[in-house]
């Protein structure tokens, strides 16, 4: 059978495990998608508007990331230094809420993981969780005052691959926590025990679509040219996706568009290339070093892709941290709820920068 063959009869297995469901989903965010439109809700800043000063780290096997640094004002220049470390298949124009939120009062660093957004690819050997940690041991050391220098130290902010590579880092090393690492935030978290390929599936059609998932990547990397226009033909079902799989409520057009935006510019093969690694994560032994440092967890109770079981087991490891649960919120709660999430970052910098 050829490759496009394959490519072919693969989808249409994993298809009819979803398709259904899917469908539903697709008809019913067009409908929404009419209605929405004629109220279009714009962010009072718009997303992708904010700029740092840019500029690049080089990872321990010669990646390069690329990075955007706010400056605080002159009165602020002991402040923490905020490191935010975005997730799977996003960049850093996620952090547009707490961006506008922070800036001016902390020195933040922003940047792409390794093959996201505008950092370079890396070869897909090194698309693991660990490389992940070593990419933000990189960040802090080269971008964010990591050698001590800053009085205020490094708090650190991640969201769901993203908090992965925080526990990565403290795993490799413990050293820095309570030392350049002086507060953690991990938001739509899990310490291992992920099934990323149920699509929040349960029963007999999550369990195949969890079996068929890594195939059905791989297939669709084989033949990248037809399934990157397969994903932007697609528009209406990809909407309906996202909006299903990253927002546990009605939330403005945009904010949906804003995530399959950024979504749809991750190659697939990018995609596939870090995929695998979910299945084997497990980073609860690097837990009870965050016990070093003011820990927040942050999750919604409507997240299909790290269920809030997953947050509430770290927080069961961390009696000292803050956990903080949002009612109707899914995986992209740093959108969907940003001022209660805003709100519980800027209580976890005040303390920080209390304890000294």
């Amino acid at each position: 059978m050829s490759r496009v063959g394959v490519l072919r009869r693969t989808v249409a297995v994993a298809g009819g495990v979803v398709g259904v469901a899917a469908a539903g989903a697709a008809a019913a965010a067009l409908a929404e998608r009419r209605l929405v439109a004629r109220r279009r809700v714009t962010a009072e800043v718009p997303f992708g508007s904010l700029h740092g000063v840019p500029g690049t780290v080089t990872a321990d096997d010669g990646v390069e990331l690329y990075v955007e640094t706010d400056e605080p004002i002159a009165e602020r220049a002991d402040a923490p230094t905020v490191v935010f470390v975005h997730g799977y298949a996003l960049n850093l124009a996620c952090w547009h809420f707490q961006r506008a939120a922070l800036r001016g009062c902390y020195r933040l660093v922003l940047f792409d993981q390794r093959s996201h957004g505008r950092s370079a690819r890396s070869e897909s050997s090194h698309c693991t969780i660990d490389q992940l940690g070593r990419d933000l041991a990189a960040v802090v050391e080269q971008a964010a005052g990591g050698d001590g220098g800053r009085r205020g130290g490094v708090v650190l902010i991640g969201h769901s691959m993203g908090s992965m590579a925080v526990l990565a880092l403290a795993e490799q090393r413990p050293e820095w926590f309570g030392d350049r690492v002086r507060g953690v935030a991990l938001i739509s978290a899990s310490a291992g025990d992920l099934q990323p390929g149920t699509l929040g599936l349960t029963g007999f059609g999550g369990r195949v679509l969890h079996l068929l998932s890594p195939a059905v990547l791989s297939a669709l990397a084989l033949a990248p040219a037809l399934t990157e226009r397969g994903r932007r033909a697609g528009s209406d079902l990809g909407y309906a996706l996202t909006r299903r799989l990253s927002f546990g409520s009605r939330v403005p057009q945009e904010y949906v568009d804003f995530t399959d935006e950024m979504l749809t510019a991750t190659p697939i093969g990018v995609v596939a290339d870090f995929y695998p690694g979910f299945d084997d994560y497990d980073k609860t032994a690097a837990l009870p070093l965050l016990s070093e440092v003011p820990t927040l967890i942050v999750a919604g109770d409507k997240d299909v892709l790290t269920p809030i079981d997953h947050a509430r087991r770290i927080a069961a490891k961390l009696p000292s941290a803050e956990l903080l649960e949002l009612a109707d919120a899914g995986h992209m709660v740093l959108l969907e709820r940003h001022a209660e999430v805003d709100e519980a970052l800027l209580a976890l910098l005040r303390k920080v920068e209390a304890d000294g």
